[in-house]
């Protein structure tokens, strides 16, 4: 009708052509295969909504500028934006609302390619105060729509623009409910993300890449995220209002051992009184001693913590035995868990999000928070001197750990939660306390 094609201008403008479904095949058994490129395989869905605005012209279906390409052949066409790069890594999915500058640079997603759930990605911009470490640690983005422009007053630049600052490619036109279906069935696909503004696309190169890439199982990201040298953390938390960050009067001396820290964890840390230092990744015990600090912290980080268990587990170990207060987050969970003798492994999929609901057992609360991990802790191995505290209810996995005669504990998740809700900031409080405790 008139009105219809009035709206379909208004709203969808021609540089938004090409929004298309990509339903894998395997999971949609209607689908027809359009065309063959090499020997990969492009699932397309049918044009059951013939029309509609979001429907792709027949010569981006044949002609995209960019494709995601996934180690099982599947080819997903689309529009490429942000930086006209190529990368392989594991492919995820994340449902947060907001955070996704937070989510790009988090060092936790170094070796992955995000699949953003949301469909409003872009409409904050990007700035500076957003990043959580120096550099952007995910390899790309997936979105459903092109990123859309920037509208909000912290934004000095576009979502685009930020993107090819930080050389990292993005894909839209891809069908995000349909690619986290197979996530979810499937497990966590290695894939190659690939933007060419000129349609330039060697499929069959792309699918070779993704199927040599080892995986994460068995790599150790943690050193390669890491800081290179101990050095002090001043700024608190941000405030709006002010436009700068908040000042606390520190109370207790910590050292956060450096797994691939988040900027907003150490600034929780300062608002709770802690003169941090950040120490790398391979720091000895014996040096992290000698420094005189009230509290150890491990923070969170990439890769498989196995991996990085191998140089890290021993010097946590002797931490928690000379009885110095240890609280650990996501992949510092997982290294307390391996000091004290329990396993990981990888999981299918992983727990990506920030609406995670996570029990606590000794009080019955319930929390939502914010998580970023592909993980977990062999409920199988842990030993008698842990106690479960806290677990998934999505899937009953470990959420948090407790040491039965040291002041030591860990979650999985992200209590700092950038992005996130603030249900677990608590946590902070908690080992502030085991501080107190240990100087009375």
């Amino acid at each position: 009708c008139i009105t219809h094609q009035r709206l379909r201008t208004r709203i969808f403008p021609t540089q938004y052509a090409g929004i298309f479904p990509i339903r894998p095949e395997r999971r949609n058994p209607g689908n027809r295969i359009v065309h063959i490129q090499g020997n990969a395989r492009i699932a397309m869905a049918q044009n059951r909504n013939s029309g509609r605005p979001h429907d792709a012209p027949r010569a981006l279906r044949t002609n995209p500028t960019a494709v995601l390409v996934l180690s099982d052949g599947a080819v997903f066409p689309g529009i490429g934006f942000g930086a006209a790069t190529t990368n392989v890594g594991e492919v995820c999915f994340n449902t947060s609302m907001t955070g996704y500058q937070e989510i790009m640079t988090d060092p936790s997603y170094a070796g992955q390619i995000i699949t953003f759930t949301f469909p409003h990605i872009g409409n904050v911009g990007a700035n500076a105060q957003d990043h959580e470490t120096g550099d952007a640690a995910a390899l790309g983005m997936i979105t459903r729509q092109l990123p859309t422009a920037d509208a909000n007053w912290r934004a000095t630049s576009s979502l685009d623009s930020w993107l090819k600052d930080n050389n990292l490619p993005g894909i839209a036109g891809i069908d995000t409910r349909a690619l986290t279906r197979r996530i979810r069935d499937g497990g966590a696909p290695t894939g190659v993300i690939c933007h060419d503004p000129d349609g330039n696309i060697d499929t069959d190169q792309l699918v070779a890449m993704a199927q040599g890439w080892p995986g994460l199982a068995g790599m150790d990201l943690a050193i390669e995220v890491t800081s290179e040298s101990a050095a002090p953390w001043i700024e608190g938390s941000w405030d709006f209002l002010a436009a700068r960050h908040r000042a606390a009067t520190p109370r207790h001396r910590v050292v956060a051992m450096d797994f691939g820290c988040k900027h907003n964890i150490l600034r929780c840390l300062t608002d709770a009184g802690c003169d941090v230092t950040v120490v790398p990744a391979q720091t000895t015990a014996a040096d992290i001693l000698k420094m005189a600090p009230d509290g150890v912290f491990l923070s969170n980080g990439p890769g498989d913590p196995a991996a990085t268990g191998s140089y890290a587990a021993g010097e946590i170990s002797t931490l928690i035995d000379s009885g110095m207060p240890v609280f650990g987050i996501c992949i510092g969970h997982q290294l307390m868990a391996l000091a004290m003798g329990a396993n990981t492994h990888k999981m299918d999929r992983g727990h990506r999000g920030a609406n995670h609901p996570v029990k606590d057992l000794e009080t019955g609360r319930i929390e939502i928070t914010s998580q970023n991990h592909g993980f977990v802790v062999d409920p199988d191995t842990v030993p008698d001197d842990l106690d479960v505290t806290h677990i998934s209810l999505f899937d009953g996995s470990i959420e948090g750990l407790r040491h039965r005669e040291k002041p030591a504990f860990c979650v999985q998740y992200h209590p700092e939660s950038s992005p996130g809700p603030h249900d677990s900031r608590y946590l902070f409080d908690r080992f502030t306390a085991l501080m107190d405790e240990r100087k009375a």
